[in-house]
């Protein structure tokens, strides 16, 4: 027994009273226990002055004149995101949950999401995760230096550097690094690919034209700088949208890429032109090419406003199946959506998901007979089941839980060690059989989660639209981008709602799905936009060109880096779906989908409907007669 001597004020109350939003258990990044904890809007302000005036000092958590706990507070807590660390059994942070869930007045907390992963299942995914980011960096480092010779040691110097302070920025910034983060530093790293590509491959030109390699290197930095600077402004706009109606690890995801799209502007753009003009002052050559690579797509002309009438046919189908998927088959949808649990279970030996899900489909039955939704689901080792139901949903209490766990335990006790008790199922470890990760989500939070979903998706459609009508002065070129756009995302949602019961790995509609519906949107947009400048660029300076010539100049000029950032794109996220870890599968599935559809779009929707759209408005200029594209060109 402590006995503990509070400060107390005029009022006998205590500075911050009841209010706890949220409280559950969780495991620090050592895989101790600790306790996380929200305030309420009103609370946070207060815990905020609490914990600025008392740092270094013990603040006590206290119900019924108990002191529970007494930890000392480390710093000021601006946003009421609070975590309370110690030398917890799961026995005694249970107990410091359920107090602060009944501290709320007048009625009690009552948690309306919650995860929890043990530590072995946390550090398999924090292996996972740092194995696919090596080998992405390395695919990387070999591709660009392969292709672009000297130059591209400048580039993965910057890259690295990049990461420096990537990794710098969160670490200071005390912000956590989830599996989606790791996801987004590598789409950072493909982004820094892309900006050096840009700028090399404009610096290629120059050389072709006959320009000195320091002059070709200052011309290709200066061309180049539109295109960046656009491509990294909508991507930042679909992160910051992201972020703004983002909840939980999409949060973490937009951070991540919020931050390194900044550095990636600073290191890629600044500090590589630092170095390279470094050496070519010094008289020194810096090749921007391999002998293999020094001719690749030079020359190559390509009639791709004459084949978009067949792209037009291709998209239309495409479109059309997977409008019908959706209204018939519909969506396999996450319990970050519809509401439920999850639960991650080990087993000591393979198990049969089919026969498990039978099972407990017969144990979880509502009260008037009906049958719950219960999945059973492989879950990266055939001895690991993902088990989701959303058996009594609506019931959020403590009670619930242990009824589940209960019904869990008895449904696959079959399954499990003889010995095994319900309390040693309840806490395993990676030596053990039993739940390794728990998540539930209440229905109110769904709700939530959904609506924000396809606010962040309109949202960043919406900004686009404008961002684009912003800078290329005409609403034809953002009729374009954003209607490629609606055709990159039907047809990743389209290809969910085909797939989904096929796939042997995750294909539901959650938060990490819309995260990726998000990033394809930011990087097709990136791709169109570097096409749409070199079409602006074009307009001021070929006027002897048909309309239609000068769309297809601009695309085929820009085929080498098209083809160079999608491959890497497409290089690194695979190598993530295939070394991630089951978390990331579905996430980086829906972004393979994506990178290629959305290279497809660029050319195909995006730039074919501008075309269309300005040449339709040019003809009605003249007169109200049709001109040849030639005729309203020399018109402007």
């Amino acid at each position: 027994m402590v006995l503990y001597a509070i400060r107390s004020n005029i009022n006998q109350k205590a500075p911050v009273d009841g209010a706890v939003e949220t409280a559950n258990i969780s495991y620090d990044e050592l895989g101790r226990i600790v306790v996380d904890m929200q305030m309420d809007s009103k609370g946070a302000k207060e815990w905020k002055t609490l914990t600025e005036k008392n740092v270094g000092k013990p603040v006590a958590v206290t119900l019924d004149n108990r002191v529970y706990t007494a930890p000392n507070v480390v710093g000021a807590i601006p946003n009421g995101r609070t975590q309370i660390s110690g030398n917890f059994s799961q026995e005694e942070a249970k107990e410091l949950v359920d107090v602060l869930g009944a501290g709320k007045l007048p009625a009690g907390a009552k948690v309306v999401q919650a995860t929890q992963v043990g530590p072995s299942l946390g550090q398999e995914s924090i292996n996972a995760g740092m194995i696919s980011f090596a080998i992405a960096f390395l695919i990387i480092i070999v591709y660009i230096i392969f292709y672009y010779g000297g130059a591209g040691v400048y580039a993965v110097i910057a890259m690295v550097i990049n990461l420096f302070y990537i990794f710098g920025i969160m670490d200071s910034g005390d912000f956590t690094l989830t599996l989606p983060g790791i996801a987004g530093i590598v789409l950072t790293m493909a982004m820094a690919v892309d900006t050096n590509v840009i700028i090399y491959e404009r610096t290629k030109e120059e050389l072709f034209a006959g320009k000195s390699i320091l002059e070709a290197y200052k011309d290709g930095f200066k061309h180049a700088l539109s295109a960046i600077i656009d491509g990294h402004s909508t991507t930042l706009l679909t992160a910051v949208v992201l972020f703004f109606f983002g909840t939980g690890p999409i949060k973490g995801f937009a951070l991540t890429l919020m931050i390194g799209i900044i550095m990636t502007l600073f290191t890629s753009v600044l500090l590589s032109r630092v170095m390279i003009f470094s050496r070519l002052n010094k008289g020194k050559t810096l090749s921007v090419w391999t002998p293999p690579t020094k001719n690749l797509f030079r020359n190559t002309w390509i009639d791709f406003i004459g084949k978009r009438k067949y792209a037009y046919i291709i998209s239309a189908v495409l479109t059309v199946v997977c409008i019908i998927s959706i209204a018939t088959h519909g969506f396999k949808y996450g319990i970050d959506f519809t509401g439920g649990r999850n639960y991650v279970v080990r087993f000591d030996k393979e198990v049969n998901a089919n026969d498990v899900e039978e099972k407990l489909v017969k144990l979880f039955k509502t009260e008037d007979g009906k049958n719950s939704s219960v999945e059973a689901k492989t879950f990266g080792n055939s001895n690991q089941l993902k088990i989701s139901t959303d058996y009594l949903i609506e019931d959020e209490s403590l009670k619930a839980d242990q009824t589940i766990e209960q019904k869990l335990y008895e449904g696959l006790k079959g399954e499990l060690p003889a010995n095994i008790t319900l309390n040693d199922f309840k806490s395993a470890d990676k030596d053990h059989a039993g739940i390794i990760s728990s998540e539930k989500v209440g229905p109110t939070v769904a709700d939530d989660i959904q609506t924000h979903g396809i606010l962040a998706v309109v949202a960043a459609l919406a900004g686009i639209f404008i961002y684009i009508l912003f800078r290329f002065r005409k609403w034809q070129f953002s009729l374009g981008a954003v209607a490629a756009l609606f055709h990159d995302a039907v047809i990743i949602l389209g290809t969910y709602s085909l797939l989904h019961k096929y796939m042997p790995f995750n294909m539901e509609i959650n938060q990490d799905f819309i995260a990726a519906i998000l990033t394809v949107l930011g990087y097709s947009i990136n791709d169109t936009v570097i096409i749409f400048d070199r079409i602006r660029e074009y307009l001021r300076e070929k006027k002897s060109l048909t309309l239609a010539g000068l769309f297809d100049d601009s695309i085929s000029s820009t085929l080498g880096r098209t083809f160079n950032t999608s491959f890497t794109t497409i290089l690194v996220i695979l190598a993530i779906f295939i070394f991630g870890g089951d978390n990331l599968r579905g996430f980086m599935f829906a972004l393979l989908i994506g990178i290629g559809f959305g290279t497809y779009s660029s050319i195909f929707i995006a730039s074919a409907i501008a075309y269309d759209f300005l040449k339709k408005g040019k003809e009605e200029e003249v007169h109200g007669k049709t001109t040849s594209d030639k005729e309203v060109l020399a018109s402007k």
